[in-house]
């Protein structure tokens, strides 16, 4: 399989980096959407195209707007006839509408690859690559180490970037929904500037409970010893 991987055309690379994904795409290269999950989208209808339930979503954070996050990994689908070099997708929801796709690959199935052989393949997708300019919002505690943009897909309304990390998977595909960076950006500081100010209160109220849940273990183990007791 590695070997393959290394050998494979630019065509075949297109297929195997993105199987399933040429019947969703428009030949017009349209940038809205990957694999047939439509940036702009609800929870609910990206969930019954994963074949999700919605409460499966894992809340980032309440306040002060919704960030949502829905891991999904196409390989659990079953057995396919092309090889799945995708490992996970996570589907990022601002108030419940898709704001971010960050696609991670599997180290094996793309074992041997070159940025370019990346860029090439996706370029056959979404068109030609643009030097990249800026990098893709990624919301506080996702995808935060160090990156290099290696190749940039992008209209009015919608960006696809190729990053490479520093850390964990090394290749990484991320399509935003332009229209919500701003408010997804504002949203974050804002809950971690919230969560900062809460932090101390939090931690005090996780001190007393503690204190008092040792406190009634002692007092039950006293009810029970107390009558036996014999000095």
């Amino acid at each position: 399989m590695h070997n393959l991987a290394v050998t494979l055309s630019t065509p075949a690379l297109a297929v195997l980096l993105m199987s399933g994904m040429m019947t969703a795409v428009a030949p017009a290269a349209d940038l809205s959407q990957y694999r047939g999950f439509k940036l702009g989208s609800d929870l609910a209808l990206v969930s019954e195209r994963a074949a999700m339930n919605p409460s499966q979503a894992k809340v980032i954070f309440r306040r002060p707007v919704l960030l949502q996050e829905l891991a999904w990994r196409p390989q659990l689908l079953g057995r396919s006839a092309a090889p799945e070099a995708v490992y996970e997708v996570v589907f990022s929801f601002y108030a419940g509408e898709l704001f971010q796709i960050a696609v991670d690959y599997d180290r094996n199935e793309t074992e041997g690859l070159t940025a370019a052989d990346f860029v090439g393949a996706i370029s056959a997708i979404y068109g030609t690559s643009e030097k990249p300019t800026t990098a893709a919002v990624l919301p506080a505690g996702t995808y935060a180490s160090p990156k290099e943009i290696l190749g940039q897909w992008q209209d009015s309304d919608y960006r696809f970037e190729l990053i490479r990390s520093r850390y964990g998977a090394p290749y990484r595909l991320v399509g935003v929904l332009k229209i919500l960076e701003a408010p997804v950006l504002a949203a974050t500081l804002e809950a971690k500037r919230l969560e900062d100010r809460e932090a101390p209160q939090k931690e005090a109220a996780r001190l007393a409970g503690e204190a008092e849940l040792a406190n009634a273990k002692l007092e039950k183990a006293r009810l029970i010893n107390q009558p036996k007791f014999r000095p």
